[in-house]
């Protein structure tokens, strides 16, 4: 027995070295690629357990969609009866319309039904509210809190790595201090609270307008459209920016301070190289890493943070979409929202981790 169980997990060695040993060798010869799939594996992984967990989360709340669709068709139809007809309707009735929608299946079962009908077919269903298709809803709205969110992270982009080398070179100056200071309100400073304050603002002022898309689309004048887009996004884009500016910034100053503090550094100057060829040729190049790295993160606050700001601003993205799919327990909306959006900020994590082995030359994911 021993001898026959000792052959057989030398078989097995046998066979898992045969099985991994071209991985090996393609993990030695191509690091970044084989890290690329990798994070492309955990991505898919990833997203499969977060709709599992979307389904089952859903499947906890009060009610289902069956509630909202039945309220919404006894309102249209007599609104002053409509209580009293929905305690009416038999059980038989809901049930029907519940087994209709796939509803009376355990979450798993209807999770694993929309992974087929999205991956065979190619489709993401229909809101079981408005009846439109949910890929049309995603793609008229995406766009907008892409580009309110991609501007967002330029400008907070630019002005952390101006001002923060700019003032690191200030060091325990008062202008420094005095920034160091207003950088650090800005980063703890409440993101609903500074929203409601500029809609304030906008509502007293009447410099802005309260709402944050032109009331015409672009089809109908696209210059007058740019030009009011911009005048309509600009305090939305405003609070995006403050809200990531401070910490931003902060972290590019302590890492310019602290690359400014290293040998290295001493030696340069001791050789009589120009201060700015320091700064921006050595010290700033070093705070790219950290800055690459927490830009995902960064990322992905700018998407959570827009529920709320396009809430406010009636803007028409993706998080209010997300915001109206919530509250009327669209599953297949939420779904394909939550699933969208987790999507955008892995790959935009991965994109991060890539662009950091291509601009550190120090970092070789996987190459031992």
């Amino acid at each position: 027995m021993r001898s026959g169980g000792g052959i057989t997990l030398i078989n097995i060695q046998g066979i898992l070295d045969i099985i991994l040993k071209p991985l090996h060798l393609f993990k030695r010869r191509f690091p970044l690629l084989s890290y690329i799939i990798n994070r492309l594996f955990t991505m898919t992984i990833m997203l499969f357990l977060l709709g599992l967990a979307v389904f089952g989360l859903m499947a906890l709340a009060p009610g289902d969609i069956v509630d909202q669709i039945m309220l919404q068709q006894l309102f249209s139809e007599s609104s002053g009866r409509a209580g009293q007809n929905f305690q009416a309707m038999s059980a038989d009735q809901l049930a029907a319309r519940r087994a209709e929608l796939g509803l009376d299946q355990p979450f798993y079962v209807q999770y694993l039904r929309w992974l087929n009908r999205v991956i065979v077919h190619q489709d993401l269903g229909v809101s079981l509210i408005s009846r439109a298709p949910v890929s049309f809803l995603i793609s008229s709205r995406i766009v907008n809190s892409l580009v309110l969110n991609l501007l967002s992270l330029v400008f907070i982009t630019i002005f952390s790595f101006a001002l923060g080398v700019i003032f690191s070179a200030m060091a325990g100056t008062r202008a420094d201090i005095a920034v160091t200071f207003f950088a650090l309100v800005l980063h703890a400073f409440p993101g609903l609270l500074l929203l409601i304050l500029l809609q304030l603002f906008a509502s007293v002022s009447g410099l802005f307008p309260v709402t944050a898309y032109p009331p015409f689309p672009f089809s109908e004048a696209p210059a007058r459209f740019v030009f009011s887009y911009a005048h309509h996004i600009f305090l939305p884009l405003l609070s995006a920016f403050l809200g990531g500016i401070g910490g931003s910034l902060r972290m590019i100053r302590a890492t310019m301070l602290d690359q400014l503090g290293q040998p290295y550094i001493t030696s340069l100057r001791s050789r009589g190289i120009a201060e700015w060829r320091i700064y921006f040729a050595h010290a700033f190049r070093n705070t790219l890493n950290p800055y690459i790295t927490g830009s995902a993160n960064l990322l992905a606050g700018l998407f959570s943070g827009s529920l709320i700001l396009e809430i406010i601003f009636a803007y028409p993205g993706i998080g209010r979409l997300m915001y109206e799919a919530v509250t009327q327990q669209d599953i297949n909306l939420v779904l394909a929202n939550i699933m969208f959006i987790s999507f955008l900020v892995l790959v935009g994590m991965a994109l991060a981790d890539i662009i950091l082995a291509l601009v550190d030359p120090r970092i070789r994911y996987g190459k031992e």
